[in-house]
């Protein structure tokens, strides 16, 4: 017998909610409720400079309008840093980590000179100049208060992986390709760690089964399951859905100004017509301000 679900609704509180992530959250909510399960909600608010005590207020008002509940205390993983920190070690400790000095600017210079520039999922690949520092040259940059991040040796952490790596994604096996991010920044001095170890680590300590967020994250699954076969944490299974467009064919998102909750809450629009329309099954009978 399948035990039943974990699930999670993991926003950032960089601003106010919209359709696209109500759609997500109900997804994962309605996983964990339709078989007895358990659905958490944690707030990624590792980034300082983004994060706001009024977004993260405003993220529980918008859930609880829409009918959403959770079950036990909501996680804000800047309260977690040394828990990240220790993971950063660990990883320190098995050789897998090496500090990289080189700002954006060095790095797109060295990009140029090499002649080509390699993409993976972030973005463009890091050539590597600083894993090939000698010890006692990091060292003392260290030691002179040089700014750097912490980069994953990504050979040596495929080195330390089983051979074949994979994840169960819609109930199928997939094989993973972690090699594609190259020495990803796992740590870095205006966020103290990453997106990518913050996830993987609390879906692990918060025993999550299952993980369903948007699919243009589905590339991210391959890296998060090399740190969970480094780190020996178990792997959930993923669910990487469709994302919610607007009228205009593009993707609901922040930057792009989509309508938030609470403006269609203002607009007089229901809880009811909204968890409809995030689910994709029926548009608003009224669109903002109209």
């Amino acid at each position: 017998m399948a035990a039943t679900p974990v699930t999670r609704f993991a926003p950032s509180p960089t601003g106010r909610l919209h359709l696209g992530h109500a759609h997500s959250a109900l997804l994962a909510w309605e996983a964990a409720r339709r078989a007895g399960g358990r659905f958490l909600l944690r707030i990624e608010d590792i980034d300082p400079l983004r994060c706001r005590p009024e977004y993260t207020a405003g993220i529980l008002e918008d859930l609880a309008w829409l009918g959403l509940d959770w079950d036990g205390p909501v996680r804000r993983q800047s309260e977690h840093m040394a828990e990240y920190r220790a993971v950063l070690d660990r990883l320190a400790g098995m050789g897998l980590l090496y500090p990289c000095f080189c700002t954006r600017a060095d790095i797109a210079r060295e990009v140029a000179a090499i002649g080509h520039a390699p993409h993976g999922p972030d973005g463009l690949l890091y050539p590597g100049t600083c894993r090939r520092l000698p010890a006692r040259e990091r060292e003392a940059r260290i030691a002179s208060g040089q700014p750097y991040a912490l980069r994953l040796d990504m050979a040596a952490a495929l080195a330390h992986a089983p051979r074949w790596l994979s994840r169960i994604e819609h109930g199928t096996r997939r094989r993973c390709d972690p090699a594609q991010f190259g020495d990803v920044v796992l740590a870095r001095k205006d966020t103290p760690a990453s997106y990518h170890l913050c996830v993987t680590h609390d879906d692990a300590v918060q025993g999550v089964t299952l993980v369903t967020r948007a699919e243009d994250l589905a590339p991210a699954a391959e890296l998060h399951r090399l740190l969970q076969a480094l780190l020996g944490w178990r792997a959930p299974r993923y669910c990487h859905h469709g994302l919610l467009l607007g009228t205009d064919g593009k993707r609901l998102s922040k930057r792009d100004g989509a309508p938030t909750l609470a403006a269609l809450r203002e607009a007089g629009i229901s809880a009811r017509e909204v968890r409809d329309r995030a689910r994709g099954s029926a548009p608003l009978a009224t669109p903002p301000g109209g």
